[in-house]
């Protein structure tokens, strides 16, 4: 008998259990590739090669996995498995980002760059300290329009207007400054005020079948 098995025999004679061997840590999850076979609402289904069994989205996976693409897999349990991420697909497949719950982006600078940006959205707020459009044209449509400001500047070289019923209120002056004025009416042209004042420099000219002073 060799000396551990006399010093095992003699805790044993003395009523002692010999010390226990500590546990080893568990392996790490297996980690492998995949292909989607079918990405639903409630459901997402890859096959391995092998079998073909629903899986997770890891909530790091921003990239929805359509059907087609090779996924990264982890198992984390006997009967859970997460896709990581998108590894391949399709280059004609659309790429869609998704997020579960609200989605909040922070940077120094964020950079936008698309041959066409569609925003959809229900309730949209923009707020900005400076902004800045530049753009060959603008378009926009709306059933109401309100803006609210200070001080409104705009330069252009043609302004076109229509509207069924216009109406604008001024507390202070309003000044029209050009070369040529124009006001025409179909039915009624009517100017009122508690002093009227029409000068010119060389003709002041009124004709009507009747004119009627007082």
């Amino acid at each position: 008998m060799n000396t551990v098995a006399s010093h095992a025999a003699v805790a044993t004679h003395r009523g002692r259990r010999p010390t226990a061997a500590r546990p080893q840590p568990a392996a790490s999850p297996a980690c492998w590739s995949a292909h989607v076979e079918a990405c639903g609402d409630a459901a997402l289904r890859v096959n391995d090669g092998a079998q073909s069994f629903e899986v997770r989205r890891a909530a790091s996976c921003l990239l929805l996995p359509a059907p087609g693409d090779q996924v990264a897999c982890v198992r984390t349990g006997p009967q859970e498995v997460w896709v990581l991420a998108v590894l391949q697909r399709a280059a004609d497949t659309p790429a869609v980002l998704h997020c579960d719950g609200a989605l909040e982006i922070k940077a120094t600078t964020l950079r936008l760059r698309s041959e066409r940006l569609d925003v959809v959205a229900e309730h949209a707020v923009l707020t900005v300290g400076v902004a800045e459009l530049i753009g060959r044209q603008l378009r926009a449509v709306a059933t109401t329009v309100k803006i609210v400001g200070s001080v409104l500047t705009s330069v252009m070289d043609r302004v076109t207007h229509f509207s069924r019923q216009y109406q604008r209120t001024t507390k202070g002056t309003d000044r029209v400054s050009a070369i040529h004025i124009e006001c025409e009416a179909e039915q009624l042209l009517r100017m009122q005020a508690e002093h009227v004042l029409a000068n010119g420099s060389k003709l002041v000219k009124t004709r009507g079948a009747q004119i009627h002073f007082g």
